[in-house]
């Protein structure tokens, strides 16, 4: 089975291409089954988009970030720059919690705040991810099932496994390591073993 593809904000996605944060939040988009997020797959192509980004959204140092990150517009081809795995995820529900994850993202504290705030009865999803920059970044055609405010795209025309590619890890496995750790001890019950719902 193929791998499905993870979307999110180019400027975001830049960010854990390069080891700004490892930490992604996440909650259902309005195209989702039920509008619940579910972990799809442990492992996806990252899928940059230019849909809904908001300077005001970022911290003032990564608001610049915008100008310069390379992502698809709707009904453009879409450019795939890499790859992550989810080593650890954890649910977040009480917004005194909200903290220690806006620490760890290019996110403002009042976006992790509007995240939460939506849809009050299903938690916000943390995932941490091993992200991997793709020696050679991979341009797909646009198809118009692309679009839409959801999480999850199954994009034609890739490989079915991104670790087949040639990659390399955004942080070293000491850099990663680090953030990890700290993550998980920053996180209300730490950060627990991914479970795909397939």
């Amino acid at each position: 089975m193929s791998v499905p593809a993870f979307k999110e904000w180019a400027v975001i996605v830049r960010a854990l291409l390069e080891g700004e944060q490892i930490l992604d939040l996440r909650k259902g988009g309005l195209h989702e089954d039920g509008r619940h997020f579910d972990l799809k797959s442990p492992r996806f192509w990252l899928y940059p988009t230019t849909e809904h980004q908001q300077a005001e959204l970022l911290k003032p140092a990564y608001r610049h970030s915008l100008a310069v990150s390379d992502g698809s517009p709707v009904g453009e081809p879409i450019r795939v720059p890499g790859w992550a795995e989810v080593v650890g995820t954890a649910t977040v529900s009480e917004a005194e919690h909200l903290e220690a994850v806006a620490g760890k993202t290019i996110w403002t504290t009042d976006y992790a705040e509007s995240r939460l705030s939506w849809k009050q009865r299903d938690p916000l999803w943390v995932l941490a991810l091993r992200v991997h920059v793709l020696a050679d970044a991979i341009t797909v055609p646009w198809h118009d099932d692309y679009g839409g405010c959801t999480s999850w795209v199954d994009l034609r025309d890739l490989p079915d496994d991104p670790a087949s590619l040639p990659s390399t890890p955004a942080l070293s496995d000491v850099a990663f390591e680090a953030r990890l750790k700290g993550s998980a001890e920053a996180l209300p019950g730490g950060l627990v073993p991914p479970t795909a719902s397939g």
